[in-house]
């Protein structure tokens, strides 16, 4: 017997998730719901849908907000179903990572046909939302950071600093990749930027843990972050 395929709607009107859980029922799926972004990103990770139905307009966040940080560990399917229909947008969701974009109202019809041709493009599903190395946790959906337990603060540019390593763990990640994906393009040219950032990083995330290193410098390449704890070599 096959397993129904999971969709989640994030959402924060009841109505529509009501009529869109009718329409997808009725095609055999198993339905999730959130109203509000903070919710749909935690259920995405807890409950690891098949694919997302994402709504713009959400109380607490925005709808391209959750989805570039859906993007920062997940490749779930996403569909876009919104009133906003300019072309601005739609740009801009598609290029966070959204599959596809569909215009409230909608017809059920060639909702599903959209929704059938993302899953068709769309891998096996085995994000993780969380990284774990040693004494280092890293929570995407949260972006919380621990060391040995205790809460790690840092600043954005650390976090999207770290989170490119974890997402290439046991990977060299070279100079120019990092001032790309941290600092954007035509950025190469700020390499003292990334050597000041590692450094704080760097302290940061072996505090207190003797001699573990789990940020090593691979001299004139890049950086890589081990994938578990390795001791220094005396």
């Amino acid at each position: 017997m096959t397993e129904k395929p999971t969709a989640l709607l994030i959402d924060d009107e009841r109505q529509i998730r009501r009529l869109l859980r009718l329409v997808l029922e009725a095609q055999n799926y198993r339905v999730l719901e959130a109203d509000s972004g903070h919710q749909g990103l935690v259920e995405a990770a807890q409950r690891k849908p098949d694919v997302i139905l994402l709504d713009l307009g959400l109380p607490d966040m925005d709808g391209q907000e959750v989805l570039r940080r859906l993007r920062e560990w997940s490749h779930v399917p996403v569909l876009i179903l919104s009133v906003r229909d300019e072309p601005d947008d739609k740009v801009t969701a598609l290029d966070a990572g959204a599959d596809d974009f569909v215009t409230k109202p909608f017809e059920p019809d060639e909702l599903l046909a959209r929704l059938r041709a993302i899953q068709r493009r769309g891998s096996t599903n085995t994000d993780e939302a969380f990284f774990q190395s040693g004494h280092l946790t890293i929570d995407f959906v949260s972006r919380a950071v621990t060391v040995n337990g205790a809460e790690v603060r840092l600043t954005a540019t650390e976090y999207a600093l770290l989170k490119v390593l974890a997402q290439h763990a046991g990977k060299v990640v070279t100079h120019t990749q990092l001032l790309r994906e941290v600092w954007g393009p035509n950025s190469e040219e700020h390499a003292q930027y990334l050597r000041v950032y590692v450094n704080h990083l760097r302290k940061k995330l072996d505090i207190g843990v003797g001699d573990e290193k789990l940020l090593r410098t691979e001299t004139g390449i890049g950086y890589r972050l081990l994938p578990r704890a390795t001791k220094s070599p005396e």
